[in-house]
């Protein structure tokens, strides 16, 4: 499994809808082939940062993901709207129940 978190600080003037273009682009992502979780909330102690989670079954779906143009677009409209540069980190993890 792949796991991917990240965040990204907006600017009040444009929160809403840095918030819009990314509860849209997590509602498609998750009906892509291999999403497994993915999702976006405010941080409640930065309440200008988003934070992102997903869950992908392979790299594969990861890559796939990242190929589609909608998600390129997604990016696109980010950098446009943050006060700097997202952060985004991927790990690989293999799930364990207990």
């Amino acid at each position: 499994m792949i796991i991917v978190v990240g965040s990204v600080d907006g600017r009040s003037e444009s929160f809403e809808r840095l918030m819009k273009v990314s509860l849209e682009h997590v509602h498609r992502s998750r009906g892509e082939e291999g999403c497994i979780e993915h999702v976006v909330q405010v941080d409640c102690e930065a309440p200008l940062r988003l934070r992102f989670f997903e869950r992908w079954r392979d790299a594969v779906a990861l890559e796939a993901h990242f190929a589609r143009p909608e998600s390129r677009a997604f990016v696109q409209d980010v950098a446009k709207l943050c006060a700097k540069p997202p952060v985004m980190t991927i790990y690989e993890a293999e799930e364990k129940a207990f």
